[in-house]
């Protein structure tokens, strides 16, 4: 029976792996860029209470949207809408990820605050 050759399946785990590693690539990839929004959303809540506190505080709007952005991520958008409780806004985007994932969009992001005046303010 030299004929018959036996299977050989040296192979089957290289090819295994070539094919799975692009996916795990990419879910990393997408772990990474959901992180990216959960920070960036933090910071935007973060400068969304500081600033309404300054506001709350009897600062000036200016200098409390200053302090906002000084917090928020670059090119956020702070906004001080009512005045009595205070109420800020503050919008910024997210860039999308780049390589395997580079199809996916960016995201806008949105965090608003609210603060009662203080008295005597």
């Amino acid at each position: 029976m030299s004929g018959l050759r036996r299977r050989d399946d040296a192979g089957a785990a290289t090819a295994e792996l070539a094919m799975t590693l692009p996916l795990l690539a990419a879910v990393s990839l997408a772990l990474v860029w959901l992180l990216t929004l959960g920070l960036t959303q933090v910071r935007l809540v973060d400068a969304a209470r500081e600033t309404a506190r300054a506001v709350a505080r009897g600062e000036s709007v200016a200098e409390a949207v200053a302090l906002g952005e000084r917090v928020a991520p670059d090119g956020a958008v702070v906004t001080v809408v009512g005045g009595d409780p205070v109420v800020v806004r503050v919008t910024g985007d997210s860039t999308g990820p780049a390589g395997l994932l580079g199809f996916v969009p960016g995201a806008r992001l949105e965090a608003e605050a609210v603060a009662a005046a203080e008295p005597g303010s």
